[in-house]
């Protein structure tokens, strides 16, 4: 990691801060929680608007549409155009 500093002492990184918050998303045939990481002062919304085709979701639960756990992962990836909703969570859900 290389932090540099310009003539007035601002610092620059490669690190870029991010914080999670907890999701539950809808597609067609599954329903998913997990966490998605943020920028700081970005919004849900910013991070589905961004170029990116997939987004990120870490700790995920995969549901199927009864209600029973298919599987869960670490990490997936998931294609932004199968999402048909998408909410914020206070906590981890079961």
């Amino acid at each position: 990691m290389s932090i540099e500093y310009d003539p007035k002492g601002k610092v620059f990184s490669q690190v870029v801060r991010k914080d999670a918050v907890y999701v539950r998303i809808q597609t067609v045939t599954h329903q998913i929680t997990g966490e998605m990481y943020l920028r700081q002062d970005e919004r849900i919304k910013d991070q589905l608007e961004i170029a990116d085709k997939f987004i990120a979701v870490t700790s995920a639960k995969v549901y199927k549409l009864d209600g029973e756990l298919a599987y869960d992962a670490t990490f997936i990836t998931l294609n932004r155009d199968h999402i048909i909703w998408l909410s914020l969570e206070d906590e981890p859900s079961n």
